[in-house]
Protein backbone atom coordinates (compact mmCIF):
# COMPACT_ATOMS: atom_id res chain seq x y z
CA UNK A 1 0.00 0.00 0.00
CA UNK A 2 1.14 3.51 -0.66
CA UNK A 3 0.85 5.97 2.20
CA UNK A 4 1.28 9.65 2.92
CA UNK A 5 3.84 10.98 5.38
CA UNK A 6 1.88 9.59 8.33
CA UNK A 7 2.04 5.85 8.78
CA UNK A 8 -1.71 5.45 9.29
CA UNK A 9 -3.01 7.97 6.76
CA UNK A 10 -3.18 8.31 3.01
CA UNK A 11 -4.79 10.86 0.72
CA UNK A 12 -7.10 10.27 -2.27
CA UNK A 13 -5.71 10.75 -5.77
CA UNK A 14 -9.03 11.96 -7.15
CA UNK A 15 -12.36 13.20 -5.76
CA UNK A 16 -15.52 13.15 -7.89
CA UNK A 17 -18.68 14.62 -6.36
CA UNK A 18 -17.31 13.90 -2.90
CA UNK A 19 -16.42 10.29 -3.76
CA UNK A 20 -12.74 9.66 -2.99
CA UNK A 21 -10.66 7.48 -5.31
CA UNK A 22 -7.35 6.00 -4.17
CA UNK A 23 -5.74 4.78 -7.38
CA UNK A 24 -3.57 1.66 -7.19
CA UNK A 25 -3.63 1.74 -3.40
CA UNK A 26 -2.88 -1.99 -3.44
CA UNK A 27 0.19 -3.20 -5.29
CA UNK A 28 0.24 -6.54 -7.12
CA UNK A 29 1.52 -8.67 -4.18
CA UNK A 30 -1.12 -7.12 -1.90
CA UNK A 31 -3.82 -7.87 -4.48
CA UNK A 32 -2.69 -11.49 -4.81
CA UNK A 33 -2.67 -11.95 -1.04
CA UNK A 34 -6.15 -10.44 -0.82
CA UNK A 35 -7.49 -12.79 -3.50
CA UNK A 36 -6.04 -15.77 -1.61
CA UNK A 37 -7.86 -14.66 1.54
CA UNK A 38 -11.10 -14.17 -0.39
CA UNK A 39 -10.89 -17.66 -1.83
CA UNK A 40 -11.06 -18.97 1.74
CA UNK A 41 -14.15 -16.85 2.39
CA UNK A 42 -15.83 -18.12 -0.78
CA UNK A 43 -14.93 -21.68 0.11
CA UNK A 44 -16.82 -21.29 3.41
CA UNK A 45 -19.69 -19.22 1.96
CA UNK A 46 -19.96 -19.89 -1.80
CA UNK A 47 -20.95 -17.26 -4.33
CA UNK A 48 -24.66 -17.26 -5.12
CA UNK A 49 -26.84 -15.59 -7.75
CA UNK A 50 -29.32 -13.24 -6.03
CA UNK A 51 -32.81 -12.42 -7.25
CA UNK A 52 -34.27 -8.91 -7.08
CA UNK A 53 -37.58 -8.40 -5.24
CA UNK A 54 -39.13 -7.97 -8.70
CA UNK A 55 -38.19 -11.51 -9.73
CA UNK A 56 -35.30 -10.55 -12.00
CA UNK A 57 -31.95 -12.31 -11.50
CA UNK A 58 -28.97 -10.03 -10.83
CA UNK A 59 -26.05 -10.33 -13.25
CA UNK A 60 -23.46 -10.43 -10.47
CA UNK A 61 -22.77 -13.30 -8.10
CA UNK A 62 -22.10 -12.49 -4.47
CA UNK A 63 -21.32 -13.58 -0.95
CA UNK A 64 -20.29 -11.84 2.26
CA UNK A 65 -17.99 -11.95 5.26
CA UNK A 66 -18.62 -10.54 8.72
CA UNK A 67 -21.36 -10.81 11.32
CA UNK A 68 -24.01 -10.15 8.67
CA UNK A 69 -24.29 -10.37 4.90
CA UNK A 70 -26.34 -8.58 2.26
CA UNK A 71 -28.92 -10.66 0.40
CA UNK A 72 -31.64 -10.05 -2.14
CA UNK A 73 -34.66 -12.16 -3.05
CA UNK A 74 -38.42 -11.77 -3.47
CA UNK A 75 -38.63 -10.80 0.22
CA UNK A 76 -36.53 -7.68 -0.46
CA UNK A 77 -33.05 -6.25 0.02
CA UNK A 78 -31.68 -6.80 3.52
CA UNK A 79 -28.91 -8.03 5.78
CA UNK A 80 -29.03 -11.55 7.20
CA UNK A 81 -26.87 -13.30 9.82
CA UNK A 82 -26.43 -16.38 7.61
CA UNK A 83 -25.59 -17.37 4.05
CA UNK A 84 -28.63 -18.61 2.02
CA UNK A 85 -27.33 -22.15 2.58
CA UNK A 86 -27.78 -21.68 6.34
CA UNK A 87 -24.10 -21.47 7.30
CA UNK A 88 -22.77 -18.46 9.19
CA UNK A 89 -20.75 -15.88 7.27
CA UNK A 90 -16.98 -16.25 7.75
CA UNK A 91 -15.08 -13.43 9.47
CA UNK A 92 -13.75 -10.49 7.46
CA UNK A 93 -10.07 -11.20 6.65
CA UNK A 94 -7.47 -9.07 8.43
CA UNK A 95 -6.08 -8.01 5.04
CA UNK A 96 -9.45 -6.46 4.18
CA UNK A 97 -9.83 -4.74 7.55
CA UNK A 98 -6.39 -3.17 7.08
CA UNK A 99 -7.70 -1.31 4.02
CA UNK A 100 -10.65 0.00 6.02
CA UNK A 101 -8.30 1.18 8.79
CA UNK A 102 -6.18 3.03 6.23
CA UNK A 103 -8.88 5.03 4.46
CA UNK A 104 -12.14 5.04 6.47
CA UNK A 105 -11.23 7.71 9.02
CA UNK A 106 -13.02 5.86 11.82
CA UNK A 107 -12.03 3.38 14.50
CA UNK A 108 -15.41 1.65 14.24
CA UNK A 109 -14.95 -1.62 12.40
CA UNK A 110 -17.20 -2.81 9.55
CA UNK A 111 -19.51 -5.72 10.27
CA UNK A 112 -20.12 -6.63 6.63
CA UNK A 113 -17.88 -7.16 3.62
CA UNK A 114 -20.01 -7.73 0.55
CA UNK A 115 -18.17 -9.59 -2.22
CA UNK A 116 -19.51 -9.10 -5.76
CA UNK A 117 -18.11 -11.03 -8.70
CA UNK A 118 -18.58 -9.57 -12.19
CA UNK A 119 -18.07 -11.66 -15.31
CA UNK A 120 -18.27 -10.30 -18.85
CA UNK A 121 -21.69 -8.71 -19.36
CA UNK A 122 -22.40 -8.19 -15.66
CA UNK A 123 -23.37 -4.75 -14.39
CA UNK A 124 -24.86 -2.97 -11.39
CA UNK A 125 -27.48 -0.28 -11.96
CA UNK A 126 -27.40 3.08 -10.19
CA UNK A 127 -28.38 2.64 -6.55
CA UNK A 128 -27.81 3.96 -3.03
CA UNK A 129 -26.35 1.96 -0.15
CA UNK A 130 -29.08 2.73 2.37
CA UNK A 131 -29.95 -0.51 4.18
CA UNK A 132 -27.63 0.31 7.10
CA UNK A 133 -28.82 1.57 10.51
CA UNK A 134 -26.61 4.68 10.35
CA UNK A 135 -25.07 6.68 7.51
CA UNK A 136 -22.42 8.22 9.76
CA UNK A 137 -19.82 5.71 8.57
CA UNK A 138 -18.40 5.54 5.04
CA UNK A 139 -18.71 2.78 2.49
CA UNK A 140 -15.30 1.53 1.35
CA UNK A 141 -15.05 -0.27 -1.98
CA UNK A 142 -12.08 -2.30 -3.29
CA UNK A 143 -11.59 -3.32 -6.95
CA UNK A 144 -9.69 -6.46 -7.96
CA UNK A 145 -9.23 -7.97 -11.42
CA UNK A 146 -10.69 -6.60 -14.64
CA UNK A 147 -11.42 -2.88 -14.88
CA UNK A 148 -14.95 -1.66 -14.21
CA UNK A 149 -16.71 1.48 -15.47
CA UNK A 150 -17.90 3.16 -12.25
CA UNK A 151 -20.73 5.67 -12.65
CA UNK A 152 -21.32 8.37 -10.04
CA UNK A 153 -24.62 10.23 -9.85
CA UNK A 154 -26.21 12.46 -7.24
CA UNK A 155 -27.74 12.08 -3.79
CA UNK A 156 -31.15 12.12 -5.46
CA UNK A 157 -32.19 10.04 -8.45
CA UNK A 158 -31.70 11.57 -11.90
CA UNK A 159 -29.49 14.32 -13.21
CA UNK A 160 -26.07 14.19 -14.82
CA UNK A 161 -23.50 11.55 -13.96
CA UNK A 162 -19.73 11.11 -14.24
CA UNK A 163 -17.81 7.91 -14.90
CA UNK A 164 -14.31 6.60 -14.23
CA UNK A 165 -12.61 3.29 -14.97
CA UNK A 166 -11.66 1.51 -11.74
CA UNK A 167 -8.54 -0.62 -12.04
CA UNK A 168 -7.32 -3.54 -9.99
CA UNK A 169 -6.01 -2.23 -6.68
CA UNK A 170 -8.16 0.92 -6.67
CA UNK A 171 -10.12 1.83 -3.53
CA UNK A 172 -13.18 4.09 -3.38
CA UNK A 173 -14.57 5.79 -0.27
CA UNK A 174 -18.10 7.19 -0.12
CA UNK A 175 -18.58 9.15 3.08
CA UNK A 176 -19.85 12.46 4.40
CA UNK A 177 -22.06 14.24 1.87
CA UNK A 178 -21.33 11.46 -0.65
CA UNK A 179 -22.45 8.61 1.62
CA UNK A 180 -25.85 8.28 -0.09
CA UNK A 181 -24.76 9.15 -3.60
CA UNK A 182 -26.18 7.05 -6.43
CA UNK A 183 -23.52 4.85 -8.03
CA UNK A 184 -23.20 1.78 -10.21
CA UNK A 185 -21.03 -0.27 -12.56
CA UNK A 186 -21.95 -0.06 -16.25
CA UNK A 187 -19.65 -2.78 -17.52
CA UNK A 188 -16.30 -4.44 -17.09
CA UNK A 189 -13.39 -4.52 -19.53
CA UNK A 190 -12.59 -8.23 -20.11
CA UNK A 191 -8.94 -9.33 -20.10
CA UNK A 192 -7.79 -5.95 -18.76
CA UNK A 193 -6.13 -7.63 -15.77
CA UNK A 194 -4.21 -10.86 -15.22
CA UNK A 195 -4.94 -11.02 -11.48
CA UNK A 196 -7.74 -13.60 -11.77
CA UNK A 197 -6.68 -16.57 -13.95
CA UNK A 198 -10.13 -16.90 -15.56
CA UNK A 199 -10.79 -13.17 -15.70
CA UNK A 200 -13.61 -11.20 -14.14
CA UNK A 201 -13.80 -8.49 -11.50
CA UNK A 202 -14.15 -8.76 -7.73
CA UNK A 203 -15.56 -5.81 -5.84
CA UNK A 204 -15.48 -5.68 -2.04
CA UNK A 205 -17.79 -3.29 -0.20
CA UNK A 206 -17.14 -2.69 3.48
CA UNK A 207 -19.98 -1.30 5.58
CA UNK A 208 -20.95 -0.61 9.19
CA UNK A 209 -24.44 -2.09 9.27
CA UNK A 210 -25.56 -1.93 12.90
Amino acid sequence: MKKSGKETETAPDLTIRGVELYQQLLNRPAQEALVADLREVIRAAPLFSPMTPYGKPMSVRMTSAGSCGWVSDRSGYRYEPRHPSGVGWPPIPASVLAIWDLVSGTETQPDCCLINFYQEGARMGLHQDKDEASFDYPVVSVSLGDEGMFRIGNVTRGGSTESVWLKSGDVVVMGGDARLIYHGVDRIRPQSSTLLPKGGRINLTLRVVR
